[in-house]
Formats: C-alpha cells, sequence, structure tokens
C-alpha cells in the first residue's frame, strides 16, 4: 500500500508540473500520456523495486452490477427523492450546451425544480449531452459517465444525439449516441430552447418516480456490448473496461 501511495503521489507531482507549464505557455505533452498506463518497474524511497501496473492497481477491475429494488414501498419513496434531487454534471459536449446556462437564471430558475449543476461526477447523477459529440469526447464522456453515482441517468439534447443531425457524415462525431450509452431522454432540436429542456427535465422526473429510468441496468446488463461498440470507433484505448 505504501508503495503504491509513493507512486501515485509522483505522478500527481508530474502531473501539476505538466499543468503549471501548459499556463506558463509552455508546450507539453497531454496530461495523461500513455506511459503512465503502461506497466513498469519503479524504487520506492528504501530502495526496494517492485512493479507497478497502473491499470490494476490504480482502478477497479470490476464490471458494473446490477441493482435490484429494495421493495416496492421503498423504493417508491427513493424513486420520488430521486426525482426531485436532479445533478447535472457540468459537461458541456456540444454546442447545446449554450442552452443550459439560462436555466440557471431567474427567468428560468431550473433550481425550483430540483435541478442544480454540479462540477465532479462523484457529485452527479444525470449526464447532459449537449448536442454533437465527437470521438475524442467520446472517450471522455464514458469515463465520466462510469464514474458517476447511481442512480444515473442521461439526456441526450438536440438531434446530433439521435441521428448525428447536420453532421450526419462526419467523420469524427457519432450518429447515435445509444450505440454507446444508454439513454433515458431525448430533446429533439437543433438546438431545444430552454423551454423544451424544462420540458425534458419534467418527462426525466415523471420516468424516475414510475421506475422506468433503468439505464443503469441496461449498461451494466448489455456492458459486453456497449464496450465492444466504443472499441469500434475509439482507436487509442488506453484505459480501464471500466472506470468507477
Amino acid at each position: 500500500m505504501a508503495k503504491n501511495f509513493y507512486e501515485t503521489t509522483r505522478i500527481k507531482k508530474e502531473r501539476i508540473i505538466r499543468v503549471i507549464r501548459v499556463i506558463c505557455g509552455e508546450k507539453t505533452e497531454d496530461f495523461m500520456t500513455k506511459e503512465e498506463f503502461r506497466k513498469r518497474k519503479v524504487t520506492g524511497p528504501d530502495g526496494e523495486e517492485f512493479e507497478v501496473d497502473p491499470m490494476k492497481d490504480y482502478f477497479s477491475e470490476d464490471k458494473p452490477r446490477v441493482h435490484s429494488p429494495r421493495g416496492k414501498i421503498i423504493e417508491k419513496f427513493m424513486n420520488w427523492a430521486r426525482g426531485e434531487s436532479l445533478w447535472i454534471l457540468g459537461y458541456g459536449t456540444g454546442c447545446g450546451a449554450i442552452e443550459m446556462r439560462p436555466l440557471m437564471t431567474p427567468r428560468f430558475d431550473a433550481y425550483r425544480y430540483g435541478i442544480q449543476w454540479r462540477p465532479t461526477p462523484r457529485q452527479s447523477n444525470v449526464f447532459m449531452i449537449a448536442g454533437y459529440l465527437s470521438v475524442k469526447t467520446l472517450k471522455r464522456v464514458i469515463r465520466s459517465y462510469e464514474q458517476m453515482q447511481g442512480p444515473k441517468y442521461v439526456v441526450a439534447l438536440g438531434s446530433c444525439t439521435i441521428n448525428g443531425g447536420m453532421y450526419w457524415d462526419s467523420y469524427n462525431t457519432i450518429n447515435r449516441l445509444d450505440y454507446y450509452l444508454p439513454v433515458d431522454v431525448y430533446i429533439a432540436g437543433c438546438m431545444p430552447r430552454p423551454e423544451s429542456l424544462l420540458a425534458g427535465f419534467e418527462k426525466l422526473k415523471e420516468m424516475i418516480k414510475e421506475g422506468k429510468c433503468e439505464g443503469q441496468n441496461e449498461y451494466a446488463e448489455n456492458f459486453d456490448c456497449y464496450k465492444k461498440n466504443q472499441k469500434q470507433i475509439i482507436k487509442d484505448w488506453d484505459m480501464p473496461d471500466y472506470n468507477w
């Protein structure tokens, strides 16, 4: 445990140094290099040499599990609470992200519906895919989705998530989001107005309270199928199969 702690601390320090260099205008490699994922031997503070495998030491190899209801009455109450507390991951994946900003203003005031934005996946239970999604961004979206707490829900915003929209024949964007992640609610439009987003959230809340939003369990049941689709389009797959 101590050895892994020292190695993790060293990697964190290297990342901080790279961030500082980028802020100062220096050219540097990507923050998370492929070299950091490779199995290697390192020397601890006591001079002892040991092997580090980041894929196994820093990530869990367990696949997602299907979660069963805890009882009719309890689950009904919990679904009501979940529906009245939607915490959205503040991740602007495409042009539709601009439509989410007005929801935080007094004119639309999404907070009165129990909707608010959170900065990290660990604090969120709703993932908004706002507009087009490039292959490069999809890689980060998958990682963020798998790190979110459960139960979690996906709301797809705009035509691009349904059929590719105006980018349907683009070489670097995906056409259908549900090939790679389970989608609970689609909000059509290019782009849908804030009123449409509120209507979509109300539909999501209704489905949650009825116990119909089982995207997380669907992802767990069909994990191998989803992962196969993800790896077919993401050619430089250099992360664990499950990133929770």
